[in-house]
């Protein structure tokens, strides 16, 4: 039963094309990561690669595994499959299985570069498997994760929500603001209590992902790699339990989307459609799942880390610094701010998504908006309406930190407004690039993989092999150089090539966009989804 989704899935032109552009985009990322890592230390080189293929597998999980299985409850085809001999069970299983095979093939694209960096001696072969292991287990919690939040009710939804709000202001309080000083903070507090917390809160903060390659990366030793192995296994697990609760609750969930009453309750400026019903939905489709929590983190952190730059020496001894000075040992206000930037880049790179998951869908909303007298510009309004919502607040804590470190003196007014114009103007690039593929019907899963982490790892492998006017000229290079106050000459002229490649892109998708949507149409309407 299951060999026949792994047939559809590869007899399936759309599928075959991204999976394809995303093998590439991993592939590019992790040449980039090992290229950036040959001239550092070991331990240097393991926390580099270990992170940036990390964070890769968590995205490719997202985008391979989870958005796969929150879409197909949508599709009301499924309601054939729910009533036939298969179980929602099976169903469900059998879209995992394919997900899990295409993150795996999206995984192993990157073992090239590590074999590279084996055979010069930089890496064991402990070393590869945790390499491979831990981003494809944690990939798999990721997308198997989003899938399980998806199909939740939506007062569960809400309450767990509440939870992760208190967890993360929790954090912060604790791993932030007590940091090193929180063995002080415990004195007033019994011993048992004391030592009890301190090591539940030591363990959390190692055992996780990114907490284990970091300790792993430091020493090299077996017993972090065994470490490395058992938060694998962890992982493993974790996402077993995940799919079998995701697979109890398909039925349910398509249910409720289809059938089950749903009232809206309108907050005040929410309902004010006016003369851009577009804009109006895409906002109101991309609000549905939010992504807050990882807003909350980072906009929270960065706050904290604002203070801390304006206050500088004053800051009160009895609070933690330790997580400060690691992170201005990254590189400070800088890379934290183009990190944020980048951010909220993500929703203006993928846009595909933003208005159909598959072909079928995607055919039968054209065939009513081609219908319409919706120009070029009412799709552009509508597709920057939604990833600027979804990406405001990113953006909006780097300003912040960039008003910090000019109010600090780290820069000066010149460069904090060149850093904010370097970010409108990324943002724009990328949207610019993300539109243009949506017009054209392009899935956007390898070009935004290449927009936010590979051109950030070309960014900072040129920066490694002393070449920092070439990275100000690519757009995350650029808002790092202006924001750290670098020579005006080299940020000012990647900002024109940039802005003047926006521009150019921008008038095309503008001037082509129907007429593209009318091609693509015409191309895939009526024509058979599996050759």
């Amino acid at each position: 039963m299951i060999w026949a989704f792994f047939q559809v899935a590869s007899r399936s032109p759309g599928r075959r094309s991204s999976l394809c552009s995303l093998l590439a985009a991993h592939f590019v990322i992790a040449s980039a990561a090992a290229w950036a890592a040959a001239a550092r230390e070991p331990s240097e080189a393991r926390a580099l690669l270990g992170n940036v293929l990390l964070t890769t597998g968590i995205v490719e999980g997202a985008l391979l595994l989870g958005w796969r299985l929150t879409q197909l409850p949508k599709s009301q085809a499924l309601e054939f499959l729910l009533v036939s001999e298969l179980r929602p069970q099976q169903i469900l299983f059998g879209e995992a299985m394919v997900g899990l095979a295409r993150l795996a093939l999206a995984t192993l694209a990157g073992t090239p570069a590590l074999l590279y960096l084996a055979r010069g001696g930089l890496l064991e072969a402990g070393d590869l498997v945790a390499l491979v292991a831990i981003p494809y287990t944690w990939a798999a919690v990721t997308g198997v994760g989003l899938t399980v939040w998806a199909y939740e009710p939506r007062k569960v939804r809400k309450w767990c929500e509440r939870l992760m709000i208190a967890a993360i202001i929790f954090y912060l309080a604790v791993g932030v603001l007590a940091g090193e000083n929180l063995r002080g903070w415990l004195t007033r507090f019994p011993d048992p209590v004391a030592d009890g917390f301190l090591f539940c809160f030591q363990a959390a903060h190692r055992y996780n992902p990114f907490g284990v390659i970091r300790a792993w990366s430091e020493t090299g030793c077996a017993p972090t790699l065994v470490e490395a192995f058992a938060l694998a296994l962890v992982g493993t697990l974790l996402a077993g339990a995940l799919l079998v609760r995701a697979a109890a609750r398909l039925k349910g969930h398509f249910h409720e989307l289809h059938y089950q009453p749903r009232v809206e309750r309108v907050r005040r400026g929410e309902a004010h459609i006016r003369n851009r019903p577009l804009a109006w939905w895409a906002v109101k489709r991309v609000t549905q799942y939010s992504g807050r929590i990882n807003l909350y983190i980072a906009g929270g952190f960065g706050v904290l880390y604002a203070v801390y730059t304006l206050a500088g020496p004053h800051w009160p001894p009895w609070l933690g610094r330790q997580v400060f000075i690691l992170f201005e040992r990254m590189g400070g206000v800088p890379v934290l701010a183009t990190a944020l930037v980048l951010l909220a880049a993500v929703p203006a790179a993928f846009q595909y998504g933003l208005w159909d998951p598959s072909v079928q869908d995607r055919c039968r909303r054209l065939e009513l908006l081609l219908l319409t007298r919706l120009r070029g510009r009412d799709y552009w309004e509508a597709a920057a309406a939604a990833a600027w919502r979804r990406g405001r607040g990113y953006f909006a804590v780097a300003v912040l930190l960039w008003v910090a470190a000019t109010l600090a003196g780290q820069i000066d007014v010149l460069h904090m407004m060149g850093a904010v114009a370097a970010g409108v103007l990324l943002w724009a690039f990328y949207f610019a690039l993300g539109f243009r593929a949506f017009s054209r019907g392009v899935q956007a899963n390898g070009l935004g993989l290449l927009l936010t982490l590979g051109l950030p790892l070309v960014t900072a492998g040129l920066s490694t092999w002393g070449r920092p006017e070439l990275a100000a000229l690519l757009p995350p290079g650029m808002v790092h150089a202006a924001s750290a106050g670098g020579r005006e000459s080299t940020w000012l002229l990647g900002m024109f090539g940039v802005g003047g490649a926006t521009l150019f892109l921008s008038r095309a998708a503008l001037r082509r966009c129907v007429a593209e949507l009318r091609s693509w149409y015409n191309a895939n309407h009526g024509s058979k989804v599996l050759q």
